[in-house]
């Protein structure tokens, strides 16, 4: 199961990633200003990671690391509760990521790393009350795979989960029936590809890879993919069984 969020503080920091950083906040949380305005209060330090509400996560009903969970892709609850999983999945990769950092990281990484976890955070927790009972619960991961005191391990995780978020709203936008929705899922998805840019220049600094052709297609549009190929590429990651329903 996840732990808590601890607050940390990061005095390195270069020109590069402080114009990563700078980049996020302006971009990263946007989205949900409206919606979660008192988390978004605690971004305003320049020096400290933001403390957000509901970090402990009291207000996530935990499922058993062996209890199944369904996504029912026939309404727009059951793609929520898909985004929810994957929103759970990346804030728990960078709270793990942040909370024993890797000791090669350069100046100012992890500072950029503490922002994208702050607004998974906000994204999972947004999802959380969203959904409330009719959420699927708090899951179990398992991170054996990734070598946390790697900054290579790390980055390149970092950059699957990213891409594979971005991909996986995109692919399914199509499914839900609620414009309100549709809209919801654009504004977050726009902070995922943010995200997925930043890893991406990070591990190759002011380089095309930020918007690699291995992402964007010809026609200059990002990757969408159906739930089935995301959750087959997350499986490794997510202990509890899922099932699947309701997809076309």
């Amino acid at each position: 199961m996840t732990t808590p969020l601890q607050t940390h503080t990061d005095s390195g920091g270069n020109e590069g990633s402080r114009d990563r950083r700078d980049f996020l906040r302006i971009a990263g949380l946007g989205g949900l200003a409206l919606v979660l305005p008192t988390a978004l209060a605690g971004c305003a330090d320049e020096t400290a990671a933001p403390v957000l509400p509901g970090v402990n996560q009291s207000h996530i009903r935990p499922l058993a690391p062996n209890q199944s969970f369904t996504l029912d892709f026939s309404s727009d609850i059951g793609v929520a509760n898909y985004a929810y999983a994957l929103e759970q999945l990346e804030a728990s990769f960078y709270i793990m990521v942040t909370e024993n950092p890797a000791g090669d990281f350069l100046p100012g990484e992890l500072a950029v790393l503490r922002d994208i976890r702050a607004h998974e955070i906000v994204h999972r927790d947004f999802f959380a009350r969203f959904l409330g009972a009719a959420g699927i619960g708090g899951l179990t991961f398992d991170f054996s795979a990734v070598d946390f005191s790697s900054r290579d391990s790390v980055l390149t995780t970092s950059r699957i989960f990213e891409d594979l978020g971005v991909a996986a709203y995109n692919g399914a936008g199509e499914l839900l029936t609620d414009p309100n929705n549709l809209i919801l899922a654009g504004k977050i998805v726009s902070v995922e590809a943010r995200h997925a840019a930043t890893i991406r220049d990070l591990i190759l600094p002011r380089s095309p890879y930020f918007a690699g052709d291995d992402v964007i297609d010809a026609m200059g549009l990002d990757r969408a993919f159906d739930p089935r190929t995301v959750l087959a590429a997350a499986d490794p990651f997510i202990v509890n069984p899922v099932n699947v329903v309701g997809l076309p």
